[in-house]
């Protein structure tokens, strides 16, 4: 099983990428997603020792999680230790599930691909880009973005760039849906062959 890394800084189009891979049938593992759930689970009592008080109901209220670290770079290297090897095991279930269900091709979604070291878990790795003007456009159109909390984001991300130079593939999400999905699809026929690309990511039937 061929697996893909897949990343992008903020409002580069990463989780809609991520959706055509699915709509394709290609397996895909949200790590966004898988935070989320730990937070409504297993992290949640390991966080709340860590950060008393930011449970709700017995779920991490993320707002004010978010007010507890957001400035305090040891505190977010904290909660940073205790979430991320969680998610990993996270992935590596996922990437055992989809090769006994026969999956040719994976997705590991991770907005911090490079920076935790995930691409080392992949065979190769697309980062998903657009050009400053639409990311900010898109940014901005977000509640409550702030510059100031853009600025905070991106100090955290690899730039864009750099993401690009380290890339196998590039999928420039700045010139519609319809291109982002021919792109995505000459990934997948690049991975897994000339029959992938248009839902033959999925395991062959006998």
């Amino acid at each position: 099983m061929f697996v893909l890394g897949l990343t992008g800084s903020i409002g580069m189009g990463k989780s809609t990428t991520a959706g055509l891979f699915r709509k394709l049938g290609v397996p895909v593992h949200d790590s966004d997603a898988a935070v989320h759930a730990l937070y409504r689970g297993e992290a949640a009592a390991l966080i709340e020792a860590a950060f008393p008080g930011v449970l709700r109901e017995g779920e991490v209220d993320r707002a004010l999680l978010g007010a507890r670290v957001r400035e305090d770079p040891v505190a977010m290297a904290r909660l940073e230790a205790l979430v991320h090897p969680l998610v990993r095991a996270e992935r590596e279930k996922f990437l055992r599930r989809a090769r006994a269900q026969g999956a040719r091709v994976a997705v590991l979604d991770v907005p911090l691909l490079y920076e935790i070291g995930a691409d080392r878990e992949c065979d190769a790795c697309v980062v998903v880009t657009a050009p400053e003007a639409v990311q900010r456009s898109r940014v901005f159109a977000r509640p409550g973005m702030t510059p100031e909390w853009l600025e905070v984001i991106m100090s955290k991300q690899t730039p864009d760039a750099e993401k690009r130079r380290r890339a196998h593939f590039v999928i420039d999400t700045s010139r519609g849906l319809e291109a982002a999905q021919r792109q995505v699809e000459g990934v997948l026929r690049a991975v897994a062959g000339p029959a992938a690309g248009r839902g033959a990511a999925k395991p062959d039937r006998a």
